[in-house]
């Protein structure tokens, strides 16, 4: 650091402090995941892009005073006005940038005043969305949708029913390997790597162990149990699928399927995961039962997603108490229904 100069004056302070802060303090002291990791460098690299493009200061020469409080303002106006991204990804930025304001004051008093007025910039109002999950009958298309009668086929419908029954992300089906399933257990259930490199054990069902174990017969002769549990081949070398592999698996079924079933226009394969908590939710399950299969680190997160199910519950007791013949309940409107159906 230059002799009286500020560490938030100092370019080559803000640039060591950011690069230890994604590359030790994230992963080894905070234990986040990869993808956590990639999307705190993105946000900020933006935000540099930023600094350099409309305010005109040279890389080189950016320092944390350039975090000032009206320049995140600008920042964030930037990011809805002409980049028209979405509040959410704007507010996710915003927070990457405060992080990396709070541990930069713990590291330099110096930094101290810049991140306390960070903290006053209020984010983007977030439009909730209608909770997107399969419905039985779309389910069981979906399911089905697979030909048993070729080996792609086999191997998608696999990856598909343990998607639902597991309740995975699509990284956690990726990371699945063979060691990952202990279908001789008392209670057959597979080991997810999830969220924050935090381990997890999901029961599974009869059927899906029945499925699993003709699987690892046709698709894991070797029984090497490093190897990845789905997979492709290039040249002799087994690759774990890619996400976007996974996600064209479920897209390519959901077509069939809609010559059968109305399907929803945009499917993504985080649809299961809500799928299988919402179906364990309406059969009583426990918001704690849910909550440790799905890996929140708190039961709130899983109570404020999946609340809104209870409209339906209470619609289905309120028509068993009132019966009126075959007069349409006004809950059973499309447009109200839509109305009932959002956070």
């Amino acid at each position: 650091m230059i002799k009286n100069r500020t560490a938030d004056a100092d370019s080559a302070f803000f640039w060591n402090n950011a690069s230890d802060f994604l590359n030790k303090e994230l992963p080894t002291i905070r234990q986040k995941s990869n993808n956590t990791i990639e999307t705190y460098r993105r946000s900020l690299n933006s935000y540099i892009d930023y600094l350099e493009a409309e305010k005109s200061i040279k890389r080189k020469d950016i320092c944390y005073k350039d975090f000032n409080k009206n320049n995140l303002k600008d920042y964030l106006v930037y990011m809805k006005d002409i980049q028209k991204l979405s509040a959410k990804t704007c507010n996710l930025r915003i927070t990457a940038i405060r992080a990396l304001l709070s541990y930069a004051a713990d590291e330099s008093v110096d930094i101290t005043a810049i991140y306390v007025n960070s903290k006053a910039i209020k984010g983007l109002s977030v439009t909730e969305h209608e909770i997107e999950y399969f419905e039985k009958a779309q389910l069981k298309e979906l399911l089905s949708a697979p030909s048993e009668d070729a080996r792609i086929g086999r191997r998608n419908r696999m990856i598909l029913i343990i998607g639902y029954d597991a309740a995975l992300r699509v990284s956690e089906l990726i990371n699945l390997k063979v060691s990952s399933l202990h279908l001789d257990a008392e209670v057959p259930y597979v080991t997810v790597l999830g969220k924050g490199q935090k381990y997890r054990n999901i029961p599974l069902m009869n059927k899906t162990t029945r499925h699993l174990y003709n699987y690892l017969k046709e698709f894991h002769k070797d029984k090497r149990v490093d190897n990845p549990l789905f997979y492709t081949t290039t040249h002799g070398v087994i690759h774990a699928l890619s996400e976007d592999a996974i996600q064209n698996v479920l897209k390519k079924y959901a077509d069939i399927s809609r010559k059968k079933v109305m399907m929803p226009e945009k499917v993504h394969f985080h649809m299961f995961r809500k799928t299988r908590a919402m179906d364990l939710y309406q059969a009583g399950c426990p918001l704690s039962y849910i909550q440790q299969l799905l890996g929140h680190e708190s039961v709130s997160t899983t109570t404020g997603f999946y609340a809104f199910a209870t409209l339906k519950t209470l619609a289905e007791s309120i028509e068993k108490a009132n019966p009126s013949g075959n007069e349409e309940k006004i809950w059973k409107n499309k447009s109200i229904m839509k109305q009932l159906y959002r956070l």
